[in-house]
């Protein structure tokens, strides 16, 4: 299959964003309790309960391998997309919380990079999208 320019760009956009979700999950999986620790360090003096902070650093990693994997695999990837923006929106809510506002910054560039992916979802090639079943 021969990509044009466009559909080449989508596809090496969404395997990048997918080895990163990916590489997220899987770094911190074996590492899990020490990335809670940290995790609610950081969060000691924000309006949240720690249960809840607890909670979403647990689940984090498991979330990031997954999205990570559908995209690198082009399956569910309109859905995977949305799912990544759900996660960049909750990280973003997250840092304002702790007034990061430099990390803000780059989690807003995440986002605009998945908002460019799903403006050319049209383009997705070389998935698995193409072969399941709608």
């Amino acid at each position: 299959m021969k990509l044009n320019n466009f559909e080449l760009a989508f596809v090496l956009g969404r395997l990048l964003l997918g080895l990163n979700y990916l590489l997220h999950g899987l770094v911190r999986i074996p590492k899990l309790p020490a990335f809670k620790e940290h995790v609610l360090k950081q969060f000691a003096a924000a309006p949240l309960p720690p249960a809840l902070v607890e909670a979403f650093a647990t689940a984090l990693p498991f979330v990031e391998g997954a999205l990570g994997l559908l995209l690198v695999l082009g399956l569910f990837t309109r859905a995977a997309l949305v799912g990544a923006m759900l996660v960049i929106m909750s990280l973003v809510f997250g840092s304002c919380l702790l007034e990061n506002w430099t990390l803000v910054g780059d989690q807003m560039l995440y986002g605009l990079f998945i908002i460019t992916l799903v403006l050319h979802l049209q383009r997705n090639r070389l998935c698995l999208d193409a072969v399941a079943p709608a």
